[in-house]
C-alpha cells in the first residue's frame, strides 16, 4: 500500500473507510490520468520551486463527502511535500463558495493531483447531496433511505459511505453479507416460501431477505419466517396492507423497492415501511460542482480558477 501522511490515514480510518480499499482506488485513479510520462503540460510551465495554496470551493450548495478521500490523493502525489487543512467535515452542509479545504504546497503536485481529487469528491458528494434530498423527503415518518448494489464498479465502499454522509443507511454491501430472494430466485425455486426455506437451509447464520410483488406472497414470506421483506413495485394501498398485516410479526421489517421518485417518497414512507431501497442514490446522483482555486506566488498576483474540465 502505498504511504500516506499518518493524519490523512487517521481521517481516513475516523470516517469508517478502509485505507487499503482507498488507497486501491486512488492508485488505479492516478495511473490512469498521470500516464506514463507525467503532467507533461504542469512540468513543461510551472518551476518545481513554484509553492501556491489551493482551495476547494463548491459552485453550488449540497453536502460533502470525499474530503479524506481527496486529501489522500494529494498526499500520494505530493509524497509528503502537500499539506490540506479542512474547513468542514464529510457529511456537513455546504454553500457555494464555502472554502471545504485548503492544499498548499508544490504547484505542480497540486495541479497533478487535482483532477483525480475532485473527480472522487465531486461524485461522493452528489451522492451525499442525493441521499440527503431523500432523506429530508420523509423526515419524521420513521422511514429511511437505504441504498443498493447498483453501484460504480471498484467504488462501492465510497459510494456506501457517500450514502452515510448524506444520512441514509446501508444495504449489502456485498453478495456474501446477506442473502436476499429475488423474484428469478423465487422462479428457479418453484415458489417464494421454497426459495427462501432453501437458503434458511444452506445458511441459517445469515439474514434473509425475500422480494415479492404481491400482497398474497408477501404474507407467505412473512409467515414463512422472513424478517425482511422487500416490497417491489406496490403501490401505497398495497403497501399500506402489507404493513397492516406485519404488525402481528414484530421482528419483520418492510422494505418499498421499485419504480420510487423523489416526489413520492413521503406517500410511500407515510405507508408505515421501514425502509425506502433508491438505486438512484448511487447510479444516478449528479456531481456537487466543486472546482480548485489557487493563488500562485511567483512574484505576481496571479490567480486561476480550475474548475471541472
Amino acid at each position: 500500500m502505498t504511504f500516506v501522511d499518518p493524519s490523512v490515514r487517521a481521517v481516513v480510518e475516523s470516517a469508517g473507510l478502509e485505507p487499503w480499499r482507498v488507497d486501491e482506488v486512488i492508485t488505479r485513479a492516478l495511473e490512469e490520468d498521470i500516464g506514463a510520462d507525467g503532467d507533461v503540460t504542469t512540468n513543461s510551465i510551472i518551476a518545481p520551486t513554484q509553492v501556491a495554496s489551493a482551495d476547494l470551493v463548491p459552485r453550488s450548495a449540497g453536502v460533502v463527502a470525499g474530503l479524506p478521500v481527496a486529501a489522500w490523493a494529494f498526499d500520494v502525489v505530493g509524497e509528503g511535500r502537500l499539506r490540506v487543512e479542512f474547513g468542514t467535515v464529510d457529511g456537513s452542509s455546504v454553500t457555494a463558495g464555502e472554502v471545504l479545504a485548503t492544499v498548499s504546497g508544490p504547484v505542480r503536485d497540486i495541479l497533478t493531483a487535482e483532477r483525480t481529487a475532485l473527480n472522487l469528491l465531486c461524485h461522493l458528494s452528489g451522492v451525499a447531496s442525493l441521499t440527503r434530498q431523500w432523506v429530508d423527503a420523509v423526515a419524521g415518518t420513521g422511514a429511511q433511505i437505504r441504498d443498493t448494489r447498483k453501484t460504480m464498479p471498484g467504488l462501492r465502499a465510497l459510494e456506501k459511505y457517500a450514502v452515510r454522509c448524506g444520512g441514509g443507511v446501508n444495504h449489502r454491501m456485498s453478495l456474501s453479507d446477506a442473502a436476499l430472494v429475488k423474484d428469478n430466485h423465487v422462479a428457479a425455486a418453484g415458489g417464494v416460501v421454497a426459495a427462501f426455506e432453501l437458503v434458511r437451509e444452506a445458511y441459517p447464520e445469515l439474514s434473509i431477505e425475500v422480494e415479492v410483488d404481491t400482497v398474497e406472497q408477501a404474507r407467505e414470506a412473512i409467515a414463512a419466517g422472513a424478517q425482511l421483506v422487500l416490497l417491489d413495485n406496490m403501490p401505497p394501498a398495497q403497501l399500506r396492507e402489507v404493513v397492516r398485516f406485519a404488525t402481528e410479526f414484530p421482528d419483520v421489517k418492510l422494505e418499498a423497492s421499485g419504480g420510487l421518485t423523489l416526489a413520492g417518497a413521503r406517500e410511500v414512507a407515510e405507508t408505515g415501511v421501514d425502509y425506502l431501497a433508491v438505486g438512484a442514490l448511487t447510479h444516478s446522483a449528479p456531481v456537487l460542482d466543486i472546482g480548485l482555486d489557487i493563488g500562485l506566488d511567483i512574484g505576481l498576483d496571479i490567480g486561476l480558477d480550475i474548475g471541472l474540465t
